[in-house]
């Protein structure tokens, strides 16, 4: 079983335990020399690793997606850990869990598929109502939005983290609906359930977060779309214009052109639902980028999808001079020597 995580391991360390490879390939420098390089991870996140001697036979013993048992040491490069090897041996499966390897919401997935079930009996709209059910406990789309990630790396990029996200926004949209009651309050939880719902073809997340093959040529957004179509037409009665409505949401919400959405946000539901969406994958995004270790006590690395680095807040605020408390201020005062200059703070009399 796994005894050393990527979070526990610290410079100088030997470690001598199991990861999953994500990254696999031979390097060579400008002046010649080889070594193998590989991309490890596990539930708590990922570290590169190098192999400089005697690697040709060992490379052809497995494949990224193949857990792997390594020894090595720990080391800082450039301020970044990595191990070196010595050793990598392929796994058999009776070998490890493979949750030890993939990253989990830290919610209870059942509570949040019960919390989005419980959203979607509350709506008023009947035709909306049976849309949503109709997705959400199919047999063979419900395990699979149980499992899905919201993203392969920006956010939520995690076993549970489509469901999370879903479950986050149902809770965001009620104050914006309090907000803003010329919003119809089904029409946008329509959205927010749906507008991901491609990702559990978009993705694959059984070893791993990767793109599928219909993922990369067609995208989650046709593909969520052509799902809810499909569920439509087994509808009776359903309103077309209502069925365009619901689409309208699926094709905007990535809120602009050049980030893929093929129309722009043109309702009111739309609008919102965009900007709910952005505002709960950024804060995600930046969660993750603050709960690792780079960069440093001050500042994270750059996120490349935020396209910027994160301060910590906190850490910033700590090393701020501390207000002296009114009572110490005052007995400072009083022990002041006679003939001390002394500010008077009174109003002055006219």
């Amino acid at each position: 079983m796994k005894s050393h995580f990527v979070s526990d391991l610290q410079d100088g360390q030997a470690v001598s335990t199991l990861f999953l490879v994500c990254e696999k390939g031979i390097r060579t420098s400008a002046r010649g020399k080889s070594w193998l390089e590989l991309s490890l991870r596990d539930r708590t996140g990922s570290i590169p690793a190098k192999m400089w001697d005697n690697f040709e036979a060992i490379a052809k013993t497995f494949e990224c997606d193949d857990v792997v048992i390594i020894r090595g040491r720990v080391k800082l490069y450039n301020g970044v850990k990595e191990v070196t090897l010595e050793q990598i041996i392929p796994a058999a499966e009776r070998e490890y869990d493979l949750g030890d390897f993939l990253a989990h919401t830290k919610f209870d997935v059942e509570k949040l598929y019960s919390e989005l079930r419980a959203a979607i009996a509350g709506l008023k709209n009947p035709f909306l109502k049976r849309l949503l059910e109709s997705i959400v406990e199919d047999p063979a789309i419900a395990p699979r939005l149980k499992r899905a990630p919201a993203a392969m790396m920006m956010h939520h990029a995690f076993i549970g983290g489509l469901l999370e996200h879903v479950v986050s926004l149902i809770g965001l949209s009620r104050g914006v609906t309090a907000q803003y009651p010329e919003l119809d309050a089904d029409l946008l939880l329509s959205g927010i359930v749906l507008h991901d719902i491609g990702k559990i073809e978009e993705l694959s997340y059984e070893r791993g977060v990767q793109y599928t093959t219909p993922g990369r040529l067609l995208g989650h957004i046709t593909i969520g779309t052509a799902i809810v179509r499909d569920k439509i037409k087994l509808i009776p009665g359903f309103p077309p214009e209502l069925a365009i409505l619901v689409e309208h949401l699926i094709l905007s919400h990535h809120g602009s052109l050049e980030f893929g959405s093929p129309t722009l946000p043109q309702t009111r539901e739309a609008v919102a639902l965009h900007f709910l969406d952005d505002m709960d994958s950024k804060m995600a995004a930046m969660r993750a980028t603050l709960s690792s270790e780079s960069g440093n006590e001050e500042w994270t690395e750059r996120n490349p999808a935020l396209r910027r680095a994160i301060l910590r807040t906190d850490a910033y605020l700590a090393q701020q001079p501390k207000p002296v408390p009114v009572a110490a201020s005052k007995s400072v005062e009083a022990a002041a020597p006679r003939g001390t200059a002394q500010l008077d703070f009174e109003p002055r009399k006219a």
